[in-house]
């Protein structure tokens, strides 16, 4: 254990302290819960588990010139919006983990009117970005906010649950922000995917700023286990293939935060290319069928307040 990693933890899911070790991949440590199954970091790994590499080393990730233009493009929340518009047409939405705002921007951007949104996180230079788009923000840690209670339609966690030592403490608190028959969204890294799968530790999102690895099932039961949250649905999203041959190629070698926005990057542009009809109409087949099967790289977990 470095000096700067916490002691073992127990499960965020279930509070079980019958963990048995899963794997290691370079100086994170993987354990599996006895009792629910899930797959997390134990013990926390340094900065990652304290929020403090996003307000300093992490800035240098989330604002560069390719990781803003993959965030910020038009192709980049396509799916999120579809099945956020399907369950909050309109409303006062707070999008937890925000970052650089692009989420909320695309939704007002594409629904003028429809929304009144909100943004929150720790990261003081990305939410600099976001309120230069014009995107309202709260900052400070999610946990202390005080914001008034029953005041939101929706709330999302777009790739945030994964990196918190207390995800339950943040869903609890989601509950008293949300209005009675509000929504919550929750996407994840499904830890049953085709790619963890075939890559096991290989793959690059096995990786410290991953602190808790959900399956369906565990995300579910962890949204479940908040007190006034009715799961009503699972879905399964998102596949990049050029990950998984890369991955597999590399056999795990450390991939950098740079090379992961080149890719960003790259994948956006083949998207937004018009003369790649073909293209997008096999990979949109290959990603439907992965979701059927549930093997796609993400899972969302949809909770109403009750």
């Amino acid at each position: 254990m470095s000096k700067t990693d916490s002691p073992s933890r127990p499960c965020p899911v279930c509070a079980g302290t019958q963990s048995v070790p899963w794997a290691r991949k370079g100086g994170l440590s993987l354990v599996r819960c006895g009792a629910c199954g899930l797959v997390f970091a134990s013990p926390l790994p340094g900065a990652f588990g304290s929020g403090e590499y996003y307000e300093a080393a992490g800035a240098a990730f989330y604002l560069s010139a390719d990781k803003l233009a993959g965030d910020h493009s038009p192709v980049r929340y396509e799916r999120e919006l579809k099945l956020f518009r399907s369950l909050c047409p309109g409303g006062r939405v707070l999008d937890v983990g925000c970052g650089t705002g692009g989420f909320l921007h695309q939704l007002r951007t594409r629904f003028p009117g429809a929304y009144d949104v909100l943004g929150t996180d720790i990261a003081g230079p990305a939410l600099e970005h976001a309120e230069g788009l014009g995107v309202p923000v709260h900052r400070g840690p999610f946990l202390d906010s005080d914001l008034p209670a029953d005041s939101f339609d929706a709330i999302t966690f777009w790739a945030v649950l994964e990196h918190l030592p207390e995800p339950g403490g943040f869903l609890r608190q989601a509950a008293r922000l949300l209005k009675p028959g509000g929504v919550l969204v929750a996407l994840v890294p499904n830890f049953d995917s085709l790619a963890v799968r075939l890559l096991g530790v290989r793959y690059r999102y096995v990786l410290p700023q991953h602190l808790n690895y959900f399956t369906a099932r565990t995300l579910a039961r962890c949204v479940a286990g908040t007190p006034d949250f009715e799961v009503t649905g699972c879905r399964w999203t998102h596949f990049n293939p050029v990950v998984l041959w890369q991955d597999w190629r590399r056999d795990g070698a450390e991939v950098s935060d740079a090379e992961r926005a080149q890719l960003l990057a790259r994948t956006t542009a083949l998207k937004q290319g018009r003369a790649n009809g073909l293209l997008k109409a096999a990979y949109g087949a290959v990603e439907w069928t992965l979701g059927r099967l549930h093997l796609a790289d993400n899972v969302v977990v949809v909770a109403r307040r009750m």
